[in-house]
């Protein structure tokens, strides 16, 4: 398990160094790192601020440089031991370091020019995002596994398994084959939920899935439970974490049908931004005269659900992704924005 697990994590090590939060991160830490640097050399404000200034024409392209290589060469790159990775990251940050050299020697603002200095800052200031990348990614798999475990604990509750059966068995006889689906779709949807998918899956996988539960829950409450689909279609290919939705959808229906003798609607929404996809997850509440003022004004939906798909969506998106979950007014919304 533990072998699978580092090498799962290994895999997406030079993956992550393509993202945005990754070079943004980089390049914050490489300039602080000179920053840092350079205090030691001056001792006034302003030369502090001029030396900086200096040698940030050099390495903030360096590092993007370095950042380009290690994203453009992560296939044969991810491919290399641990050790081997080191040393490749080592390797491009010597060269990158040589570039900012050269560039800073090609604007005369270096003269001689520090090749061997710049070379070993490069290697070692690259060995040092390397092993953050290394830490991130191997803290990645446990945190997804925990978050796997704990959305299943979540969204195939003993419950739901419990009231599906019994509604199955009450339609055997009277509706034969209306218990017939409802049994099809409690086995798509288990079947779907426990296979392995990987760190994401699209969007229309999602829906496919959801639809599934939906149909079984639209058994139990009938027209208590009202569902509104408004999917647009050039959103479906965008990537999302497995088994994200329908643990939402399950907390709108817990904590927006369930406790309402006249039930509430469910508006599940999709539409794309620019480049990014929104989508929203609505449920009416119950009013205070239906559930009681106590339970009126409980946290609403801020369950195990909630929390598990902000973590998952930090950890397959980084900073592109965002999340927002409370009430407006009579409503509770879930919304998500995902790059496409």
């Amino acid at each position: 398990m533990t072998t699978d697990s580092n090498s799962q994590a290994l895999s997406t090590l030079i993956f992550d160094a393509c993202k945005v939060g990754v070079i943004l991160r980089a390049v914050l830490f490489v300039q602080v790192v000179m920053g840092a640097v350079v205090m030691f050399t001056q001792s006034s404000v302003s030369a502090w601020m001029s030396q900086l200034a200096m040698l940030m024409g050099g390495s903030v392209p360096a590092t993007l440089l370095w950042l380009v290589a290690a994203c453009s060469l992560q296939r044969p790159l991810q491919s290399l031991s641990l050790y081997g990775q080191y040393m490749a990251g080592f390797a491009l940050g010597v060269l990158a370091g040589f570039y900012a050299c050269g560039m800073l020697l090609f604007v005369g603002l270096v003269t001689p020019a520090p090749w061997l200095a710049s070379g070993v800052a490069g290697g070692l200031l690259a060995t040092a995002l390397v092993a953050a990348l290394v830490w991130r990614a191997k803290g990645r798999m446990p945190a997804a596994t925990a978050a796997r475990l704990a959305d299943l604990q979540s969204r195939i509750r003993p419950h739901f398994l419990f009231n599906t059966l019994n509604s199955a068995i009450a339609l055997v006889r009277e509706e034969p084959r209306k218990a017939e689906k409802m049994l099809e779709d409690l086995s798509d949807l288990f079947r779907q939920a426990l296979a392995e998918h990987g760190d994401a899956v699209t969007l229309a996988q999602e829906v496919e899935l959801a639809k599934h539960y939906l149909a079984i829950e639209q058994v139990r409450f009938a027209d208590r439970l009202r569902v509104d689909w408004q999917i647009d279609t050039a959103t479906l290919g965008a990537k999302l974490p497995p088994l994200m939705l329908q643990p939402l959808i399950e907390n709108a229906i817990h904590h927006g049908v369930e406790p309402s003798p006249n039930g509430a609607s469910v508006v599940i929404t999709a539409k794309r931004d620019g480049s990014k996809v929104v989508i929203e997850i609505s449920n009416t509440l119950p009013s205070v005269s239906e559930v009681g003022l106590a339970q009126k004004h409980k946290p609403v939906g801020m369950g195990i659900a909630l929390q598990n798909v902000r973590e998952r969506l930090s950890l397959l998106h980084d900073i592109e992704s965002g999340f927002q979950a409370g009430v407006q007014g009579n409503q509770f919304v879930v919304r998500i924005e995902l790059p496409l």
